[in-house]
């Protein structure tokens, strides 16, 4: 199988050539056999599940593209509520939770000798290092808290 699959031409470019040896139409019936069992069911199957896993990884790029678009990253609240409220969907991602303002401020955690942290630092940094990501304020932001004195 190493050989014959490695060979430009199948198996038979390896084998010896068959003109007038008894077993010649043995031999035609094994290179034709090999060529589709090997070369075109298996190696079809091979492609076949690579473009199936490219496939995939596609769709979910796809969803999460959709998710970017109809949901705030932070707080996931869907772009259907802020499309009602004043200033839209887009301020509030962009401005009000924008995900850059939070990882600016992860980084500068990282970077910031922990003695010096506030209280408010040394809660996020505290929750940080367990992997928790509570801080992050979901289902919830500020135009929600105060919708009341908005509209």
């Amino acid at each position: 199988m190493y050989v014959g699959v490695r060979a430009g031409g199948g198996i038979g470019d390896e084998l010896e050539d068959p003109a007038g040896d008894a077993f010649e139409l043995y031999r035609i019936l094994f290179d034709i056999t090999f060529f589709f069992f090997v070369i075109v069911i298996l190696l079809a199957i091979i492609q076949g599940l690579i473009i199936d896993a490219f496939g995939e990884l596609r769709d979910q790029e796809q969803q999460v593209n959709e998710d970017m678009a109809t949901k705030c990253f932070i707080c996931v609240i869907g772009n259907d509520y802020f499309d009602r409220t004043p200033h839209g969907f887009e301020t509030h991602t962009l401005q009000e939770h924008n995900l850059a303002n939070y990882l600016f401020f992860l980084m500068y955690l990282i970077n910031k000798d922990e003695t010096e942290h506030t209280g408010q630092e040394s809660f996020v940094w505290k929750l940080y290092q367990e992997r928790c990501w509570d801080f992050f304020p979901i289902g919830d932001c500020f135009r929600k808290q105060y919708e009341d004195q908005l509209g």
